[in-house]
């Protein structure tokens, strides 16, 4: 582990022991396997110190106030391979609350979901993406950012719910029909909203959300080493995000593939955002303050 250089939040909240919060941020600036853009190592860092330019206040509640600690950024020097199971530690460390990973690149997924299984057993994950991650292998290893669900389905059983999907090659095709995912693309979500039901039946109660910026439109998130046209918009997000909390517990969640880019500290903004966006709603619903429920 290497000491946090900033805090989320850090502007605002003093530093909050382990037992009084309810999330714990561990940076986690993998970049072993990006295949386009690079930048992901840089990403977690970028957040954290745009976080300082957060209000408290989200417009509905105080997510800070179920406490934020931030954790250690986790080692990913070496191969793919031991920087999963560095991150898989980390994860596995936080004993109350809920885990917040940023990445880094999607590969750090992997880590949180071994971490998870082993504590809790049966949970599905939804997935905000622009890619499927479905592949077996690519570019010569199978712990790539672009196998990162295949892992997460074919290796942990775990199942998957994706959102946003607008790229992907005909082995995910076939992958999502052999392992039984459910994907709402983004040509069936971005014209005119999600039409469907979210969840399948007897999709699990617990889930775990993993959140590629990628998945955002490109005018509003193109800090990201493989953006896509045609992805999904801030408040449509929002609303999905909505949705999932309303009618799912999250035991936890990351913001991956995030790549600032020097100067356009706007984008830096919205990763932090999205961050505490989802904070909120976990919070919410945590809340026994019908005050703070109010969305």
């Amino acid at each position: 582990m290497l000491k946090s250089t900033h805090r989320f939040l850090d502007s605002e909240l003093p530093e909050t022991p382990p037992d009084h919060a309810l999330f714990t941020v561990i940076p986690a600036p993998m970049e072993c396997t990006v295949s386009y853009g690079g930048g992901t190592a840089k990403g977690p860092d970028a957040i954290l110190k745009a976080s300082d330019q957060l209000e408290l206040w989200d417009g509905h509640s105080i997510p800070a106030a179920a406490g934020i600690l931030t954790a250690d950024t986790v080692d990913v020097s070496g191969s793919p391979e031991e920087a999963i199971e560095h991150i898989e530690a980390a994860v596995a460390a936080v004993q109350e609350g809920i885990p917040v990973v940023l990445g880094g690149e999607h590969t750090v997924t992997l880590g949180a979901l071994r971490a998870l299984k082993k504590k809790y057993g049966a949970f599905g994950i939804v997935q905000f993406d622009a890619h499927a991650d479905l592949r077996s292998s690519y570019e010569g290893t199978p712990y790539s950012h672009a196998c990162v669900m295949r892992r997460a389905t074919e290796d942990l059983h775990l199942p998957l719910v994706q959102l946003g999907v607008r790229a992907l090659c005909l082995e995910e095709v076939e992958a999502r029909r052999t392992l039984g995912v459910t994907a709402h693309d983004a040509q069936d979500i971005v014209p005119c909203g999600l039409k469907t039901n979210l969840f399948p039946d007897n999709f699990p109660e617990k889930i775990y959300l993993t959140f590629d910026v990628d998945g955002l439109d490109p005018s509003i998130m193109p800090a990201t080493g493989t953006p896509v046209p045609g992805g999904l918009g801030w408040y449509q997000t929002l609303d999905l995000l909505r949705q999932i909390a309303a009618f799912r517990t999250i035991i936890g969640f990351d913001v991956t593939e995030f790549a600032p880019i020097p100067a356009l500290h706007a984008f830096d903004f919205t990763a932090a955002r999205l961050v505490y966006a989802i904070m909120g709603l976990i919070s919410e619903k945590c809340s026994p303050d019908p005050a703070q429920a109010d969305r």
